[in-house]
């Protein structure tokens, strides 16, 4: 019998996110899931080239690419009803780890041991789950910005709401601060503002 794994990974851009709301730019998973990996990978370079670190920036990339691996069996669940309350948020995490543990079982068995600490989040260790969190964060307030400066004021509570969660970010970790400084304004930036930029 084959493998359903990857048939399940490739359905990652069918998944909608920020379901609630009003997009000028419609998001994928697997779009953002990818952005995660990029942002998490650059936290990762930041913290050890210049702060101290010695973590494996490519794992923390892996780690990253399967973050939302297990939205492919349930979907996106949208942060005000996954968070109404402790006891929704406690339930909807056991369907995460359900949804997870059938991904991993949708792997040839003896591949299985390699995949549980990526798609497992609860098998990561803490430190590459908090870059890949922070990466989340900033890629989210990301997407909030650009659809801010497309004048989507849907978007106002999250830039709000992900501002103070990355004030918080950068008082433990100098890569979030250092990415804040270095990278975040050109995000923003038309493409013929960043073709000139460099010259």
């Amino acid at each position: 019998m084959q493998s359903t794994f990857l048939a399940w990974m490739f359905r990652m851009p069918l998944i909608k996110r920020w379901a609630l709301m009003f997009c000028v730019k419609p998001e994928n998973v697997a779009e953002h899931s990818h952005q995660v990996a990029i942002v998490a990978h650059l936290l990762a370079v930041i913290k050890n080239k210049k702060f101290n670190g010695n973590v494996n920036a490519d794992r923390v990339a892996t780690v990253a690419l399967y973050h939302e691996a297990s939205e492919t069996r349930y979907g996106d669940i949208v942060s005000p009803t996954k968070y109404a309350n402790p006891a929704i948020a406690r339930e909807f995490k056991k369907i995460e780890y359900l949804a997870e543990q059938e991904c991993l079982a949708s792997l040839p068995e003896e591949f299985q041991d390699i995949f549980a600490d990526l798609i497992v989040q609860d098998n990561v260790e803490a430190e590459y789950k908090s870059i890949v969190k922070a990466a989340d964060i900033l890629v989210a307030y990301i997407k909030a910005l650009d659809e801010l400066n497309h004048q989507n004021h849907e978007f106002d509570h999250v830039e709000e709401r992900l501002g103070k969660k990355i004030a918080e970010l950068q008082q433990n970790m100098p890569e979030v601060k250092y990415f804040m400084d270095m990278f975040l304004q050109a995000c923003s930036a038309t493409v013929d503002k960043l073709s000139t930029q460099n010259k």
